[in-house]
């Protein structure tokens, strides 16, 4: 069964939301993920590995080996997120994108809550 995305019982969100992030090394993406998680903007980063890129930047098209980083999080916290993402990234122009998801099923949404709520 799909639930819409809306909050679950805790009532802290109002809904998933995904961020999506390159990396050019594995390093780096793990580095900001685990600031991410300690400040509980995060409940987990899935780091894929062998990202082709190819991109448009200074007027041609260039290509580079990536590591690609898919966040997970609710979407009152998407925005906080996305920023502190953009902060910590090593590019100097680092694409993070974020977006509201369409649905979840209410344990996943259960889990993300329970993964970012303040501790007690």
């Amino acid at each position: 069964m799909r639930a819409r995305c809306r909050a679950g019982a805790a009532g802290l969100s109002d809904g998933a939301a995904l961020i999506w992030s390159p990396f050019g090394d594995r390093q780096s993406a793990e580095a900001v993920a685990e600031v991410l998680l300690a400040e509980k903007l995060i409940a987990c980063a899935n780091i894929l590995p062998g990202v082709t890129a190819l991109f448009q930047w200074h007027g041609k098209v260039d290509r580079a080996e990536e590591v690609g980083v898919l966040f997970k999080t609710t979407q009152n916290l998407l925005d906080k997120a996305t920023v502190r993402i953009a902060e910590l990234h090593p590019y100097d122009t680092p694409a993070v994108i974020g977006w509201h998801c369409e649905a979840a099923p209410p344990a996943t949404l259960g889990w993300l809550e329970q993964s970012l709520a303040p501790p007690e």
